[in-house]
């Protein structure tokens, strides 16, 4: 029978592997930090087949349990805000809310958060503390702050971090404002997604400190960025690749989208690029640079629409039979935006995501680059 400490060492050896694990440090951390530890709650496991997806708790003594705590992948650990495994006998279709994320990527993203020793480093999103114990072992606790948005998943990652040893500080809040009290830090790590990346984590860096985060968007093409912050309040960077995804932070989930608009209103016309183009990562993340509030949605027959809910505006592709057509309404072009910059994307190349540099300026504006066609 497999033990946990054998699927432990199966786990850093597939990393190891893999080059998710890259220096001894992150190794030794990995090696001695059990994460069945951390799921202990239990986790849901998605029900083979289901649709809409069905969720169905997994938990310790379960067939799947231990195996699924040191599989390389990233398990769902709350669903609808509240509900955690243990409340749930049978199967529940609700949006998972909270996860612990696969080890590979965790590891992957210490390695590219790059800190020494001595740095101080600020954790954005807790989650089940699986990463806080790793950040704990290679820095120390008193190194280490953490914030986490909910309260009952902050209280349950503290209460095993404690049984483990971990002592780091705590900070039950809202992470996208960071923690000005622990400030400045040397690194900033975020295991959540955001829109825009907050101008209180460039604030509270250490001029020649590095932010790490996923930047995402409505269209759901995510890509871990890392940036420096400089003296004069601004951070720069690149994103590093790997189709990274991690759930968006609560504040910055899409709007309802309500009643759908008059879908026989505003003005056609054909355009030139084919509405898959979209389901491209790379071409969709160009799409969101361009209008970062459209959601999207697959209607079948009737095409693709794209929804700015808050502006009011939106854009609907359907096949013709001499090719593509948009039509647009509401105050704002949004098909306009995104063809220019696909289209500017395309003459270029389409250089991939870990080609495209970023600035964000003292007033928060986020400047997208890639390189141009010679």
């Amino acid at each position: 029978m497999v033990n946990e400490q054998d699927l432990r060492r199966q786990l850093l050896v597939y990393l190891t592997a893999g080059r998710s694990v890259r220096s001894p440090q992150w190794r030794q951390a990995v090696a001695v930090t059990g994460r069945h530890e951390f799921l202990r709650g239990g986790f849901f496991r998605q029900v083979p087949g289901s649709a809409p997806t069905a969720w169905e708790p997994v938990m310790p003594g379960d067939e799947g349990w231990l195996s699924g705590c040191y599989s390389d992948v990233s398990v769902v650990t709350q669903v609808a805000g509240t509900i955690v495994p243990g409340d749930i006998h049978g199967r529940i279709l609700r949006q998972p809310t909270s996860s612990s994320t696969a080890p590979g990527l965790v590891v992957r993203m210490l390695e590219d958060l790059e800190v020494q020793d001595g740095m101080r480093v600020l954790e954005i999103g807790t989650g089940t503390g699986y990463c806080t114990a790793l950040l704990c072992h290679r820095l120390g606790d008193d190194l280490v702050t953490s914030v986490e948005i909910d309260p009952v998943v902050a209280a349950g990652a503290a209460t095993t971090l404690a049984t483990l040893g971990h002592a780091p500080e705590m900070i039950t809040g809202d992470g996208l404002a960071g923690h000005k009290d622990g400030a400045p830090y040397d690194r900033i790590i975020a295991t959540c997604g955001v829109l825009t990346v907050p101008e209180q984590w460039i604030a509270q860096t250490r001029p020649g400190g590095q932010i790490l985060a996923t930047l995402s968007g409505w269209m759901h093409s995510t890509e871990l960025a890392r940036l420096t912050v400089h003296d004069d309040g601004t951070a720069t960077g690149r994103l590093l690749g790997g189709q990274v995804s991690f759930m968006i932070a609560r504040p910055h989930q899409p709007p309802p989208l309500g009643t759908l608009p008059d879908l026989d209103a505003g003005s056609a016309r054909d355009t030139t690029i084919d509405a898959g183009i979209l389901d491209d990562w790379a071409a969709r993340f160009v799409a969101q640079i361009a209008a970062p509030a459209a959601q999207r949605l697959h209607l079948g027959d009737r095409g693709q629409l794209l929804v700015d809910t808050d502006a009011g505006s939106w854009a609907l592709l359907q096949p013709g039979p001499h090719g593509w057509r948009v039509r647009q309404g509401g105050p704002e072009r949004l098909w306009d935006a995104i063809e220019d910059h696909l289209q500017r994307w395309r003459h270029d190349g389409s250089p991939a995501l870990d080609q495209f540099r970023i600035t964000i300026t003292p007033d928060g504006r986020h400047a997208y680059t890639w390189p141009h066609a010679r």
